[in-house]
């Protein structure tokens, strides 16, 4: 399906969230003088303008950009994203809002590389015709352009992955954020990244998804938390509260595999600032999580659920039933020795961390697996920082 136009949806609360994000792993990245490459899977058209037909329609920028244009005691972690939004609105009027890949450009080095995919026929269209316009605009001011180290593609992001990765320098940063039209778009999602991160297991790699009632939205973060990255940092936020009919938009996350260390302690102080500008009732909120890969055996130590419940085509299995050998991966066999032994004592409780700065508990194990680091502690001190249509209940992206 090709379907869905982000023109319809820029700016909005989802918007807000995921580019704030995306300047903040961008400014981590560049604090190493080693080139990096940027990879959006999804790019739209770049640019879109807020007085546009789409855009005023829906005028979902309400929800977003619109109340932090004039906002007063911005955090400063917010500055640089607030600031690259007003710098393409030189007038003071709010008429353009950047897509990722115009974040990307204005975030990233000269040196750096963007690989821009789209597969609308439409959008990608727009999108070469931006990628021109801004190299043109740096010539005419006496700017070197990044000539070939920006490419545009009319073709499959998922796809790219697999001929992108690893880069030459070994350093990406990746953005996978596409329509979620169809439900099959969170299960391509996961396979993709599986996949990039057997590639290359040290990229970044940043998912804006949508928080919406369908089952596949509400199991996708913990199916991303079964891939293979050594660390994970889950947000999410939300501006009110859903309406009976689950129609609408209103909460999105950003889950980032290999995060910068820094990130967590960032979000822990903006993010109470976002849900007090955005929010519109009592529902408004945020969640951040943070973690190690759960899978196997370091997967039942965290949960502290027990045996490791079954998935996929799993399901409908029994390995607890019979004689036979069956079980899932990670299961180990008890023996008959050990049946009588007494139970391991339960985990200790991992935080996660809420709008009003409270930590709640959350099951964790006790022990982290060999070889795997810890989740992150809030003691730790942090590392020195050196146009789309509507998609089903909305949409968010680029």
């Amino acid at each position: 399906m090709l379907s869905y136009r982000h023109a319809f949806h820029a700016g909005n609360h989802a918007d807000v969230l995921k580019h704030f994000v995306q300047v903040q792993l961008h400014l981590y990245m560049n604090q190493k003088d080693v080139a990096y490459t940027y990879i959006d899977t999804h790019s739209g058209a770049g640019v879109y303008a807020l007085d546009s037909f789409q855009a005023t329609k829906t005028a979902e920028f309400d929800t977003g950009i619109g109340p932090l244009w004039n906002a007063t005691e911005v955090p400063e972690a917010l500055q640089p994203y607030l600031d690259l939004v007003k710098s393409m609105n030189p007038s003071g009027k709010m008429r353009y809002y950047p897509g990722s890949p115009y974040v990307a450009d204005q975030m990233s080095r000269l040196e750096d590389r963007l690989r821009l995919f789209e597969l609308h026929p439409a959008d990608v269209k727009i999108l070469n015709e931006n990628v021109r316009k801004a190299e043109a605009h740096k010539a005419e001011q006496g700017e070197r352009a990044r000539g070939k180290r920006v490419i545009v593609e009319h073709g499959d992001g998922f796809q790219s992955l697999k001929k992108l990765l690893p880069p030459p320098s070994r350093r990406a940063l990746v953005l996978v954020d596409p329509p979620y039209e169809v439900k099959d778009d969170y299960q391509k999602v996961r396979d993709a990244l599986n996949d990039a991160l057997g590639r290359f297991p040290s990229g970044m790699y940043a998912v804006w998804y949508p928080v919406l009632q369908r089952m596949e939205s509400r199991q996708f973060p913990d199916k991303l938390k079964r891939l293979p990255a050594k660390e994970w940092l889950n947000v999410t936020l939300t501006v009110s509260t859903p309406g009976p009919d689950g129609i609408g938009l209103h909460s999105s996350g950003m889950f980032i595999l290999n995060p910068p260390y820094t990130l967590e302690k960032m979000l822990r102080e903006t993010m109470p600032y976002l849900v007090q500008v955005l929010g519109k009732d009592s529902g408004a909120r945020f969640t951040i999580e943070t973690g190690t890969q759960v899978t196997g055996a370091a997967g039942l130590r965290e949960t502290g659920a027990g045996p490791r419940a079954p998935v996929g085509n799993a399901r409908r299995a029994s390995p607890l039933s019979g004689k036979g050998s069956l079980r899932l991966p990670g299961q180990s066999m008890v023996r008959e020795e050990d049946k009588d032994k007494p139970a391991a004592p339960a985990p200790k409780p991992r935080r996660a961390w809420h709008p009003d700065g409270s930590a709640a508990a959350k099951p964790q194990g006790a022990a982290p697996a060999l070889g795997k680091r810890p989740a992150a502690t809030a003691e730790r001190a942090p590392r020195p920082a050196g146009p789309r249509g509507p998609r089903p209940g909305g949409g968010g992206k680029r």
